[in-house]
Formats: C-alpha cells, structure tokens, sequence
C-alpha cells in the first residue's frame, strides 16, 4: 500500500469522528465568544491547546485577569489521561521519525489514538496513516472553533439564548456514557459535592480544581473497596 492510499485510509476511518466534532467545536467557539475571547484567540487556543475537555474547562474558568494557576492546574488534570494514552501507542511508532513521533502526539486526542490501537492490531502504524487522521481532524476542530467564535460574536451574550448550559449538559452526557455503576456514583457525588462547595465558601475559579481532587481520590477510594469485595465474594460462592 501506497503512502497515499494510507493517508486516505486514516482520512476514512476519521471522517465519522470529524463529523461528530462540529458542533462541539462551533458551540465551544460560541461560548469563548462570549468571555470575550476573540475568534484569533479561540484559533490559537485550539492550535496551542488542542484539547477539548480542557478548552471547555479554561472557557468556563475564563475571568479577567484570567487566573492562570487554576487553568494550568485544571488543564493537567483534564489531560493527565495522554501520559497513559502516549505510553500505550510510542512503541507502536517504530516507523516514525523523532519529528513525527512529536509532532504527532502533542496533536493526538482520543479518537485518533483508538483509531491507532486498533490499526496496530492488524497492521503497523505508518506517519502516512497516522496524518491522515491528524490533520484532517485537527483542521476541522480549528475551522469549527474559530467559526463558532465568528457567529457567537455576532450573536453576543449565549446566555440569552441559554447556550451557556451547553458545557454543563455536554459533560453530563460524557459522564452518562461512561457510567459503571458505585465506582462513577461516588467519583461524582464526591466531585459535585465538592466544588458546590467550594465555589459557595471560597469561589470560582477554585471549585473545578476542588471537585477534580475529590473526584479522583473518591474514584480510587470505591475502586479500592471493589477489588476488595470481589475476592471475598468470589470466596464465598466457591
């Protein structure tokens, strides 16, 4: 196979991802648009960033003077996941050049990186392959983003029109579809409770650092507690 036609099969396998990712990106322009974030600035976040999670993070923590801490802090917790994410996928890169291997992980998101794992099952990840996914999708979230903060700006406050409930209820969503039972019940209970709390005792921005904590130390609180319970109850039944 041609390096072409591996770039057109990365393309195919992205596009469904792409698609989805448009009104994510034209939404979270809208909302930046709204802190007063001009569509350049939206632009240059996703080209710098390119994190969605952690740009719906920083939008929602966006004040002035912007309170650079809880940003860079709450932007690492977000995005801790692409140490474990680069670890699993490098050793899959043999083919690529040092260049490429950089290059290519500081813009890998999710989708791109289960798309790779599942190709190295069969076959060996080439750069062609790789970009193919990259920069089409990478294009495609800038171009969305920038375009929503273009149309936000014209429609002014999103709040009149109630789209500032959009961040909340996308992560909603995203913690519906990853629901597995006690384990995310307390994570989020833990989470909510604390940064209701302390954004009514302390204030914004600290309240999403607040819950982040509570949130992964409840996560492997339960976590801790279920391994604990299997065994005995596998004991039990033998």
């Amino acid at each position: 196979m041609s390096a072409l036609d591996d770039a057109r099969l990365g393309f195919s396998d992205i596009w469904p991802a792409m698609v989805a990712a448009i009104p994510v990106g034209l939404l979270l322009g809208a909302l930046a648009a709204g802190k007063g974030l001009s569509p350049l600035e939206v632009f240059l976040m996703g080209a710098f960033v390119f994190a969605g999670g952690a740009q719906f993070a920083a939008v929602e923590l966006w004040t002035s003077p912007a309170p650079v801490w809880a940003l860079v802090f709450s932007t690492l917790l977000i995005n801790a996941r692409h140490i474990l994410m680069s670890a699993s996928v490098v050793p899959k890169l043999n083919g690529f050049s040092t260049f490429q291997k950089l290059l290519g992980l500081y813009y890998m998101a999710d989708e791109n990186w289960a798309l790779a794992e599942k190709r190295a099952r069969s076959r060996a990840l080439s750069p062609a392959y790789w970009f193919g996914m990259a920069v089409p999708f990478v294009c495609c979230w800038l171009t969305t983003t920038t375009l929503g903060a273009i149309i936000g700006a014209a429609f002014g406050d999103p709040k009149r029109l109630g789209a500032d409930f959009a961040f909340t209820a996308l992560f909603i969503a995203l913690t519906a579809s990853f629901w597995k039972g006690r384990v995310t019940f307390w994570t989020v209970a833990a989470a909510g409770i604390a940064s209701a709390l302390t954004y009514k005792l302390v204030g914004a921005p600290w309240h999403v650092a607040a819950g982040a904590i509570c949130g992964l130390l409840a996560a492997w609180l339960a976590a801790g507690d279920q391994d604990e319970a299997q065994p005995a109850t596998e004991g039990a039944q033998s």
